[in-house]
């Protein structure tokens, strides 16, 4: 058995945490104040179902980044849903009218109404939707995404602005039209 270089092993192991706790906390910024999850816990989370799950063929290191990123969206969701089954008011915070400050954040995303969209969206162009999960969920720029999709920077734009305006409506209860390509 040979052991390798332990301080290059130690290094790679960083890399990948650092990047793993910038995606968990782009996930984690998207959620409503006071979310009990924090972006330890998540990658923690993301790392047991990805060891424990299905056999994946990770491509390259975007790919792993990808995967990792949409397990954490799951997590989110999956942590969403059962907030949802708790009794109605069970979890309502009182806050006093002096503590209210208009106009300070905007309110935050339906994250299973977004999932459902998603989820959709896949349906009916796949590639868009991966788009929508490396960018919004995963912060990548426009050139991660391209490593990762292996696209141009082009279809990554055109891809993402359809995502949005089709996510958008779909979000609106507005009908989506199909893709134009």
């Amino acid at each position: 058995m040979q052991l390798g270089d332990r301080d290059a092993g130690d290094q790679a192991v960083a890399l990948v945490y650092n990047e793993l706790h910038r995606i968990a906390a782009s996930h984690l910024r998207k959620e409503a104040p006071g979310h009990t999850l924090v972006a330890t816990a998540l990658i923690h989370e993301a790392y047991v179902r990805l060891a424990g799950g299905a056999d994946f063929e990770i491509q390259n290191r975007g790919h792993f980044f990808a995967i990792a990123s949409q397990q954490m969206r799951r997590i989110l969701v999956d942590h969403a849903r059962g907030k949802n089954t708790e009794r109605r008011g069970s979890g309502a915070i009182q806050v006093g009218l002096d503590e209210v400050h208009e106009g300070s954040d905007p309110p935050p995303i339906d994250l299973l109404l977004l999932d459902e969209s998603l989820r959709e969206l896949e349906r009916v162009e796949p590639r868009a939707a991966k788009v929508v999960e490396l960018r919004y969920f995963g912060g990548y720029t426009d050139k991660e995404v391209v490593e990762a999709l292996g696209v141009s920077r082009a279809t990554v734009r055109r891809d993402w602005d359809f995502a949005r305006c089709w996510l958008f409506d779909r979000m609106r209860g507005e009908p989506t039209p199909p893709k134009n390509t």
